[in-house]
């Protein structure tokens, strides 16, 4: 009777399951699942970004202009492999299908890039240098604070503080030899950037063995040789001078750590110089510098620490001068800080400084703002620095007269030109009133440089028709406009032209030889087309709204890329002005590495979805494999609505009145003030920004159907007919009247079924433009087969207007909207909430080719009922009779 009772009961659990929905466990898994697959999506949009910001730095740097290390291509590669792994792993999360081949392909580039940079090691380069054989190519062996102390003081020929540099191969001797890399290597290898704990017990276990360990043989002896050395050479007893040992990491003030991140001692004697560099080494492994490292995916073996060992300055007055304004974008202006004594209570902020302003052209002192200075900082005569008055008298005199103002700004213009970037400058004055070079640093850009920034003026005389926007890749080009609204005109490009689009979009690339320059309305530097740009020496402008409504085609234009302008006319100024840049990498060892990481990693070969190339198996760098996954991670998100038809257990629905019977799923976020399974939603709880905006369209007044839909005879006697001759199969096709929306604060899954209508909406919208998407597909209809397929033309049509780019198939039509700003995005949503209103009924009356155009139109002027006029006109009798 058991074997009996077991099939009949798994019957009815089977007939009545989708009458009481799911079990509230099952609902929880489900809405798991969707929210998993959702966290999925997420970190592979975020790791798409950081790889395509990763390859964007590598190429930045390929003209050999910005200065970097070693350290920075063992950080780029090892970030790009991480990055790329990780989204592997996410499509892998989010498609249920294993990718062994993109694995493969991850691991053959990884050794590869292995092999080229087990080229550059640096461990057994000398462990101490002098200053006067130290340039910007020795950045890999002293750090960056020392290469750029020794470039500006043999090739810029500014005064620099006596002293040598230990190595970072001194470092490595240190750690190998005492086996500490060993000991580093066990307390690192699990370490998670989230667990702070863990890391402070790994920094504090790891700093204290590095206080303790023993130095390879000779290297205090050569220290101390060093600075008797150094001390003969400034006519002084080495037990009375003193230095400064200040950290200069591989990377330091470059791009892998934050400025101030590790130790500097100052005041050291003779007798505390092998003590303050195991201070100084030690400092690499603070539990900030740690967890940076941890969360950029820079291994252990790229961070090493050099020191610089200088003669102290017993500073009058010292202080930093920046060499254009630290945050106004707008404000070109030199600008000095002053305190009287050390350096550090201008930087730390103990007092406030003098502050001088001064034009670069003609160094024209423009502001004085004296303050009163207290207290100062002085060198200790037992070593180290002590704290002390400042004379009345002086405490409110200004540090510097107007012509060291005019000096020291001078050096600023001098080694601003020197390293082609605007420069973060430490300075002292010493008892003999000469000015000296303690550091110059690339100032880093403010949060809105690029958006805002002018780096030259106009050319008199000539009419700007454009300004603005990103500067995606450099140089200057002239040539006649020529719109690219849809792939097909890129077949029409002409030789010399300046191409204008709506965006940016890879698929350029087949025109890059040919063109002048591109610009585009939207794009973002760190994305695909402007990696080309780059590579192919294209002048571009991304983001430069308006551009493709104000440049008219044929018309003439000239492009300046380096100061984001578009010009009328040909402007020989900015074409014969542009002389190429100092480049003081080309020609290193570590430049031609740099080429050869970025050959592995950077170029662009997948560029068309559509084409059968477009597979793993025809990856061959790592920005193939993050396009191949960024762009089949969105059909794998598509598909996720469908799998919510049978789920209507766990959605809440929404009361809406927009005729659609909707039940929304939250992943988190998308809905305030209402449990998942409370049972109902109303439109104000609605709190996921895309559904906002969807809603918005969807309950249009205007458009949402409040009676009968205008009908043609014709067309409503077709659906009849179809539906009696083929009854049995259009039921089978006829789908759910239920639609679903799963979402979170930012994100839209939404899945529209009505009568023989389907339409999937899938959409990201929030402040990142380059994670902002909208795809679109819809499909079916009761109509035949013509008037189904002339439907979805309409519809391509109408999204090509609303700048998606269109793909239609019989009687499916597909659009992608994408890297767009979020007020774009929500717009476009709206626009597709009254669409989706607006096409429903409209298949029976797409009686003829002209109502294709006709409904394009009417949608676009606005009108909110298609069928009384645009165009249609009533079948002659005859016509109505052919169904028949």
């Amino acid at each position: 009777m058991a074997n009996l009772e077991s099939p009949i009961l798994e019957n009815l659990k089977r007939f009545f399951r989708p009458l009481f929905g799911k079990s509230p466990a099952g609902r929880k898994d489900t809405q798991a699942l969707f929210r998993f697959k959702y966290v999925n999506f997420q970190e592979l949009l975020e790791s798409n970004a950081e790889l395509l910001r990763v390859i964007a730095s590598m190429e930045e740097k390929l003209p050999g202009r910005d200065v970097f290390g070693m350290a920075f291509l063992h950080a780029a590669a090892s970030q790009g492999v991480f990055h790329c792994l990780r989204m592997i792993r996410g499509y892998e999360n989010l498609s249920e299908t294993p990718q062994p081949v993109l694995r493969e392909k991850v691991e053959a580039i990884r050794e590869e890039i292995k092999a080229a940079l087990s080229v550059g090691a640096s461990d057994n380069g000398p462990w101490f240098k002098d200053f006067s054989e130290i340039s910007l190519a020795d950045d890999d062996l002293v750090g960056g604070k020392c290469s750029r102390l020794g470039e500006s003081r043999n090739r810029a020929s500014l005064p620099v503080p006596e002293g040598f540099a230990i190595t970072t191969a001194a470092f490595r001797a240190f750690l190998r030899e005492s086996d500490l890399a060993s000991e580093i290597a066990k307390r690192t290898m699990s370490l998670d950037p989230s667990d702070a704990a863990s890391i402070q017990e790994a920094s504090e276990d790891i700093q204290r063995l590095m206080l303790l360990a023993p130095f390879p043989t000779g290297f205090e002896d050569e220290l101390h040789h060093r600075h008797a050395t150094l001390a003969e050479r400034l006519g002084v007893p080495s037990e009375e001078i003193k230095v400064a040992m200040r950290s200069s990491a591989l990377g330091e003030d470059g791009d892998l750590s934050f400025a101030g991140q590790y130790l500097s001692v100052l005041g050291v004697a003779s007798t505390k110089l092998s003590e303050s560099y195991r201070y100084v080494a030690a400092s690499l492994y603070t539990p900030r510098a740690m967890a940076y490292r941890l969360q950029k995916g820079v291994p252990d073996e790229a961070a090493a620490m050099g020191v610089a060992c200088l003669a102290m300055v017993q500073s009058k007055a010292s202080g930093v001068m920046y060499t254009r304004h630290p945050f106004d974008p707008e404000d070109a202006n030199i600008l000095i800080n002053a305190v009287w004594g050390l350096g550090p209570y201008a930087v730390d902020g103990v007092v406030s400084p003098d502050r001088y302003v001064v034009a670069k052209p003609g160094l024209e002192i423009l502001a004085v703002d004296v303050a009163r200075k207290p207290v100062q900082l002085a060198c200790s005569p037992g070593g180290g620095v002590v704290r002390s008055e400042v004379e009345a008298p002086l405490a409110a005199q200004p540090c510097l007269n107007p012509a060291l103002i005019r000096e020291l700004a001078g050096w600023g213009v001098r080694l601003e030109a020197h390293y082609g970037a605007p420069q973060d400058v430490e300075w002292a004055l010493d008892h003999a009133d000469r000015l000296i070079l303690l550091q110059s640093r690339p100032l880093a850009p403010p949060l809105d440089a690029k958006a805002k920034r002018k780096a030259s003026a106009p050319v008199p005389g000539r009419e700007v028709l454009l300004e603005g926007g990103e500067a995606a890749s450099p140089g200057a080009g002239c040539g006649e406009v020529f719109h690219v609204l849809r792939d097909d005109d890129l077949a029409e490009f002409p030789d010399g032209a300046v191409l204008v689009a709506a965006h940016s979009s890879p698929k350029f690339m087949v025109v890059m030889a040919r063109a002048r320059a591109i610009i585009t309305d939207h794009g973002s530097v760190t994305g695909h087309m402007a990696s080309l740009a780059r590579e192919f020496g294209v002048p571009a402008i991304l983001g430069l709204e308006g551009a493709s409504g104000t440049l008219k085609k044929g018309e003439v234009v000239t492009v300046d890329a380096d100061n984001r302008r578009v010009y009328s006319g040909r402007v020989e100024e900015v074409l014969s002005a542009r002389e190429e840049a100092r480049a003081p990498m080309l020609g290193t060892p570590v430049h031609g590495l740099l080429r050869a990481v970025h050959s592995l990693v950077g170029p662009l070969n997948l560029i068309d979805p559509k084409a059968p190339e477009f597979s793993p198996r025809h990856c061959r760098t790592l920005h193939d494999i993050t396009r191949y996954l960024h762009e089949k991670s969105y059909s794998a998100m598509f598909t996720l609505g469908d799998n919510a038809s049978g789920e209507g257990g766990m959605a809440v629905r929404l009361d809406a009145g927009i005729g659609l019977d909707l039940h929304v799923i939250d992943l988190g976020g998308g809905l305030s003030g209402n449990e998942p399974c409370a049972g109902s939603a109303c439109l104000a709880q609605v709190a996921s920004r895309p559904l906002q905006a969807l809603m918005r369209g969807l309950a249009d007044e205007a458009f949402v159907a409040k009676g009968p839909r205008p009908v043609h005879l014709r067309g409503f006697l077709s659906v009849m007919g179809r539906q009696m001759v083929d009854g049995a199969s259009m039921s089978a096709e006829r789908f759910g009247d239920k639609s679903y929306a799963i979402v979170s604060d930012k994100y839209l899954n939404f899945s529209s079924r009505v009568g023989y209508h389907y339409g999937v909406l899938d959409s990201y919208c929030g402040n990142t433009v380059n994670k902002n998407y909208i795809t679109f597909a819809f499909k079916g209809g009761a109509a035949g087969e013509d008037r189904r397929e002339r439907r979805a033309r309409a519809i391509a049509l109408i999204l090509e207007r609303l700048g998606f780019t269109v793909a239609v198939s019989a009687d499916r039509v597909e659009g992608r909207f994408q890297k767009y700003p979020a007020e774009l995005i929500e717009a476009r949503l709206v626009q597709l909430g009254r669409l989706l209103q607006y096409t429903r009924q409209t298949d029976m009356l797409m009686t003829s080719e002209e109502a294709v155009t006709a409904m394009a139109e009417s949608f676009m002027r606005g009108e909110t009922v298609f069928g009384t006029g645009g165009g249609m006109q009533e079948e002659p009798p005859a016509a109505r009779e052919e169904i028949f």
